[in-house]
């Protein structure tokens, strides 16, 4: 037999209705006052010359096949690449460099290139791979 609810017995159940209502509430007014804290004190700032932005392309420097080293489009010998480093101020402006080698290439001339690399200040290096092929799977 299914129980039958009577008046006498209390609800076992809680009504989240109104509580979700309060919810709602403080969240609309914690949207509404927090970006008024995160500006600050109003105050007239000083006008100052600054440089312009600008955003700097990669050093790429490429190993072809036939052991061909090169700055950008520059063709380089080994022996001249760090001076050819920093004639293009590498260390000065910080910025990144690009390795790209053909995969014939052996290891140890990419290592001879990566430790001229770092002797002349780059801090930051990438190696350019192509993407594997992916294979379709059944």
């Amino acid at each position: 037999m299914a129980d039958k609810f009577t008046p006498d017995q209390p609800l076992s159940e809680i009504n989240v209705t109104p509580l979700v209502d309060v919810m709602l509430v403080l969240l609309v007014i914690f949207m509404v006052t927090a970006p008024m804290f995160s500006q600050g004190l109003p105050v007239n700032l000083p006008e100052a010359p600054a440089p312009a932005l600008v955003s700097q392309q990669p050093l790429v420097i490429s190993i072809s096949r036939e052991k061909a080293i090169f700055l950008g489009e520059r063709q380089v010998k080994l022996s001249e690449l760090r001076g050819a480093l920093d004639q293009e101020g590498v260390k000065e402006r910080g910025s990144e460099v690009l390795l790209k080698s053909d995969q014939e290439v052996p290891y140890g001339l990419v290592v001879q290139v990566m430790s001229l690399l770092k002797a002349a200040g780059v801090e930051k290096l990438g190696m350019v791979t192509a993407p594997a092929a992916q294979e379709v799977r059944q």
